[in-house]
C-alpha cells in the first residue's frame, strides 16, 4: 500500500561519531527515511543483512546495532575504508567488501538488503571516478538504481526483503515494475518532501526542462520501497 506524503523529512537519530570524508556520501534525509524503515524490520543475531553501496556505513552500522550480521559493499575504496573506520569507532561488527553490484552473488545470500543508491538524474553519464559517483544517477537517474534492484533480487533468500530509498525524480512506478519483474512483491511504505539539496539545486533548470521537476516546486519527494522476494 502506498503511503501518504509526510510534511517533512525524517530526522537522523543521534549516534556516535560517523565520518564521511569528501567522495563518500554523507547521511542525509534519505538515510534517515531508510533508518526509520529499518527500525520496523525484525532483526536479531540470526538475521543476515547486505548493505548495497554502503557509503559511510550509516545503514550497516544501524543494522549491526540491532544485532544483525552485516555485510557492506561499495565500489569506492574510500567508502570501504570509511565504513571500516566508522565500524571500529562505533564498536560495530560489519564485514566490508569492495566490489560493484555485479560481484554481489559472491557474497552469499541474505535475509535483508538495504540500498540508498545514487539517484539524481544528470545530463551527463556516470563519472568513472571521483566524489560525484556518490550521487550521480545518469540521464534517467536509474543507472545505479536498476542494477541495485537486480543485485538485491540475486542476493536475497526466498522471502527476503529489500528496503530501498530514492527520489521520485527517477520514478517510483518504474522501480515497482522492475522489482515485480524480478519476482518481488513491492510497495512504497514511506515518503517525505525534503528541501532541495545542493545537487538538485545546481541542476534545477535542467530537471525542469526535462519535465522531471515542476518550476514551482520547492522540495524533492523521496520514497522508501519495501520488496519481498517471492
Amino acid at each position: 500500500m502506498t503511503t501518504q506524503p509526510r510534511a517533512g523529512g525524517a530526522r537522523l537519530p543521534r549516534r556516535r561519531r560517523l565520518l564521511a570524508p569528501r567522495g563518500v556520501y554523507k547521511p542525509d534525509d534519505d538515510t534517515a527515511l531508510l533508518l526509520r524503515a529499518l527500525d520496523h524490520e525484525p532483526l536479531d543475531p540470526h538475521t543476515t543483512v547486505l548493505d548495497l553501496g554502503t557509503g559511510s556505513g550509516a545503514l550497516a552500522l544501524a543494522a549491526a546495532r540491532h544485532g544483525a550480521r552485516v555485510t557492506a559493499v561499495d565500489i569506492s575504496w574510500r567508502a570501504v575504508w570509511t565504513t571500516r573506520l566508522n565500524a571500529l569507532l562505533n564498536g560495530a561488527a560489519v564485514t566490508v567488501r569492495r566490489g560493484d553490484l555485479g560481484a554481489v552473488p559472491d557474497l552469499g545470500t541474505f535475509d535483508l538488503a538495504l540500498s540508498n543508491p545514487p539517484y539524481v538524474p544528470s545530463p551527463r553519464s556516470l563519472p568513472p571516478r571521483g566524489a560525484a559517483r556518490a550521487w550521480e544517477g545518469g540521464l534517467s537517474g536509474r543507472t545505479v538504481v536498476d542494477p541495485a534492484c537486480a543485485a538485491a533480487a540475486r542476493a536475497l533468500r526466498p522471502g527476503g526483503t529489500l528496503l530501498m530509498v530514492h527520489s521520485a525524480l527517477c520514478g517510483e512506478d518504474e522501480s515497482l515494475a522492475r522489482l515485480d519483474g524480478l519476482g518481488m512483491k513491492a510497495a512504497v511504505i514511506d515518503r517525505a518532501f525534503v528541501p532541495f539539496g545542493p545537487v538538485v539545486r545546481a541542476r534545477r533548470s535542467w530537471l525542469c526542462a526535462q519535465g522531471l521537476l515542476d518550476r514551482d516546486a520547492t522540495k524533492e519527494e523521496l520514497v522508501v520501497i519495501r520488496a519481498e522476494l517471492r
